[in-house]
């Protein structure tokens, strides 16, 4: 892995990404879904997985 090479905008979408993705578990997990969130869990992956696209592509790159 090359995470030498991080800039300012992939340790942000990474944060980012972290972020929506544990929005994404709170909104699975059926004990919390209705106290902490009401937007479907759907759009928490999708945001998550957008926004680690540019960091994953700093990473794998050779």
């Amino acid at each position: 892995m090359n995470l030498k090479n991080f800039d300012f905008w992939d340790i942000g979408l990474t944060k980012l990404s972290v972020f929506f993705a544990t929005l994404f578990l709170i909104s699975v997990w059926s004990s919390f879904r209705n106290f902490v969130v009401k937007i479907h869990w759907i759009w928490f992956l999708v945001i998550a997985l957008l926004l680690a696209i540019k960091p994953m592509i700093t990473v794998f790159k050779k």
